[in-house]
């Protein structure tokens, strides 16, 4: 720590170069931190004490592939089912055909099975009389500004109605709220309708459930019964592929596009080019400092000294931007969920993030410094100051 002077003095020589260097570093921790934070919320989608109990059923050919709704009440039968539930995928938009909601028609007793969401006594009687009735996430509700009793006109981009046409008309009877409001749940972003009233208003469903939401009575026994309900259609035209809460989720997700994939190819682009860039400025720093190097060899700096100077350099280089820019994406994440509603979940940046974070910054630091590093130790004290 006694040449820590030398080093910040060494570090600032060129103000702009340094603070244009420092912007970029700082630029990529940031996105690191926030790409970072997308997948991990994407990695806990479905991970919750109450998603233990429950599994996902679909076809085992396809998730829109439809199941009978006759399967209900044989899985319900499967030792170890305490209920049973099911669902079908709407496609609902609101104004705007590309303003997609997670839209469902379900069960009646759909709700029950999460009961880390809550609905009013009142509200939920409200939705279980009334066949055009919604049940909307409070996250939706404060985003568009809807109320308990305003009328909803949604466009599936799936189902027709029996008119042919795809505008869908529902009235709102109730909000969902979280149990415990730290915690945010999908279906505060989505919205719930009555599957009878989709199963009887559209010409193709025709009876068919999308897929069953079953709560387990012991989740250390969720695979023995998940086994069990596949083993019912086994050898079918219907068979099924039965899986946690979690896995469901990650395989319809996966479906859509490989989020750990996306956001390491987008990291390692930019990591690339940060390494391209920080290496190009301690170049051009030791360069530039040829003689000032070679005059602490004078007074007395052993060769390995020298080395460990552009090396602390280069190192705190990188450690100055990769903190400013994580600490950056710690404060815009929580603001950004705020921001929208609560519909961009970005949860904050957690110590493994930052763990790895600063891992990344040392590495990187020491890589980019060790050739300016090794060229000023290697450097001849009489050829240097002679300018050769």
């Amino acid at each position: 720590m006694k040449y820590l002077h030398l080093i910040w003095a060494a570090l600032w020589r060129r103000k702009a170069r340094t603070f244009l260097t420092l912007v970029s570093i700082l630029a990529a921790f940031l996105l690191f931190g926030m790409l970072d934070g997308v997948r991990n919320s994407f990695a806990n989608a479905g991970k919750s004490a109450a998603g233990a109990e429950r599994l996902q059923t679909g076809s085992k050919l396809s998730f829109i592939q439809p199941l009978p709704s006759a399967l209900q009440a044989r899985i319900a039968q499967v030792p170890g089912v305490k209920d049973v539930a099911y669902a079908n995928w709407f496609g609902g938009a609101y104004q705007d055909p590309h303003n997609q909601i997670f839209t469902f028609a379900v069960s009646p007793n759909y709700i029950d099975i999460y009961p880390e969401i809550s609905v009013s006594p009142a509200e939920r009687k409200a939705f279980d009389a009334t066949r055009t009735g919604v049940l909307v996430g409070d996250v939706l509700a404060r985003k568009y500004h809807w109320k308990v009793g305003d009328k909803l006109p949604l466009q599936s981009n799936i189902f027709p109605n029996r008119d042919g046409s795809k505008n869908w008309s529902f009235d709102i009877v109730g909000i969902m709220h979280a149990t415990k409001p730290d915690e945010q749940q999908f279906l505060q972003g989505g919205i719930l309708m009555h599957w009878k009233y989709f199963d009887e208003s559209n010409p193709y469903n025709q009876g068919q459930v999308g897929w069953y939401v079953t709560r387990v009575a012991d989740a250390s026994q969720s695979d023995r019964v998940a086994k069990a309900i596949d083993a019912l259609s086994a050898n079918s035209d219907h068979e099924t592929k039965t899986q946690t809460e979690q896995a469901a989720m990650a395989s319809w997700l996966k479906q859509m596009a490989d989020i750990g994939f996306i956001v390491v190819s987008i990291m390692g682009a930019v990591f690339f080019t940060l390494l391209l860039l920080t290496g190009n400025t301690m170049a051009q720093a030791v360069r530039e400092r040829t003689s000032e190097l070679a005059v602490l060899k004078t007074l007395g700096f052993s060769s390995s000294g020298v080395l460990g100077l552009v090396l602390a350099e280069s190192v705190l280089l990188v450690l100055l931007g990769g903190v400013l820019g994580l600490g950056l994406a710690s404060l815009l994440g929580p603001m950004l969920s705020a921001g929208s509603g609560g519909m961009v979940n970005m949860p904050p940046v957690g110590l493994g993030s930052w763990l790895l974070g600063l891992g990344l910054m040392v590495g990187i630091g020491l890589l980019v410094g060790a050739l300016p590093a090794m060229r000023a130790m290697r450097l001849n004290i009489v050829d240097a100051l002679a300018g050769r």
